[in-house]
């Protein structure tokens, strides 16, 4: 399957490629981190003071989006998430996760039980640190960026619209309002 580069929303792909060298500054075993994304010329034009500080004018506003790190979660990501619902001057919204990957064909062998599965997994020799930032807009369009540890040079990051589509579609679910409220404080 071929990438077609014109269907990437360029203000989604930069934000995510953003926040993929954030995070690797601030090195590996961090904990999930939310991520709400505004238009940045919205931001320029309601919060001209905030704006200046981060170094933010007019001409870098146009057509860009503004991550906003959210409170660290109290919970596991993909508990946490169904339960947001951004309000609407929120764009998209974007998640970097960190999660240990095996290699096919040892399924079988992962146990039931949550704690042996993530032991089995920590002690699995082919095991894989992988970092992904996943991001989704209102508008439908996606990017994630993947890093793995054992290949951790900026030249080496894997990105594409649908990389973890699980991941996309928990995102995409934030922004959907179907009326409920929102029980993480998030948003």
């Amino acid at each position: 399957m071929s990438l077609d580069i014109t269907d990437i929303d360029p203000a989604l792909a930069a934000a995510v490629l953003e926040l993929e060298t954030h995070a690797s500054g601030q090195g590996w075993d961090q904990p999930a981190t939310l991520y709400a994304l505004v238009d940045t010329a919205s931001l320029v034009a309601k919060e001209p003071a905030l704006a200046a500080l981060m170094g933010l004018d007019d001409a870098s506003a146009q057509g860009s989006l503004t991550p906003v790190e959210q409170e660290q979660l109290t919970r596991p990501l993909e508990e946490a998430l169904p339960t947001i619902i951004w309000p609407d001057g929120v764009v998209g919204c974007a998640a970097v996760v960190e999660r240990l990957v095996l290699p096919p064909g040892v399924d079988a062998d992962i146990p039931a039980d949550p704690a042996a599965a993530d032991a089995f997994a920590r002690q699995h020799p082919d095991r894989q640190d992988v970092r992904m930032v996943v991001g989704v807009t209102r508008a439908g369009a996606s990017y994630c960026a993947l890093r793995l540890r054992t290949h951790d040079t900026p030249e080496e990051v894997v990105a594409g619209d649908d990389l973890v589509p699980q991941l996309v579609e928990l995102l995409r679910g934030t922004l959907e309002d179907d009326g409920a409220e929102a029980e993480d404080g998030q948003a």
